[in-house]
């Protein structure tokens, strides 16, 4: 039997392109992880905006979920991955889909099983005019190997 999906993100270190108006206090990348349904990542404006995940263990992603503000979300989102010591390999493109300005879109993506230290998410296509991205959730399943 397989054991249950592990939440893998909160665990790791974790980068991010930018910090709206560099204000980490109340827009960082913590926001991501710690449950609030009041807090968010925000990015400042600019193209390709992205999040980098490095594991402390090797794992194993199956899932991602990711919770945007609608409004600034992405439209196209690269995943890519290495071992220790690689370069990063692109894995998959998702296509998150951005409700209505005000609402919350949710998007869970079942990602190609795939063996990796390092995860990295880039916002290819922000439905922002100003290139922001807003993430109230991002959680990463699997299993640590």
């Amino acid at each position: 039997t397989r054991d249950p999906l592990l939440m893998l993100s909160p665990l790791c270190p974790c980068r991010v392109s930018s910090v709206l108006n560099r204000d980490v206090k109340q827009f960082g990348k913590k926001h991501m992880f710690d449950g609030s349904e009041e807090t968010c990542w925000n990015s400042d404006q600019g193209t390709c905006q992205w999040v980098t995940l490095d594991f402390p263990h090797t794992v194993k992603v199956s899932q991602l979920h990711i919770q945007f503000q609608g409004g600034f979300s992405s439209r196209l989102c690269t995943l890519e991955g290495c071992r220790a010591g690689e370069e990063l390999v692109k894995i998959s493109d998702l296509y998150p889909e951005d409700a209505h300005a005000m609402q919350i879109s949710f998007a869970t993506f079942q990602v190609e099983e795939t063996v990796l230290d390092k995860l990295k998410i880039t916002f290819e296509d922000s439905t922002d005019f100003f290139g922001r991205i807003v993430v109230y959730h991002l959680r990463v399943l699997g299993e640590r190997l």
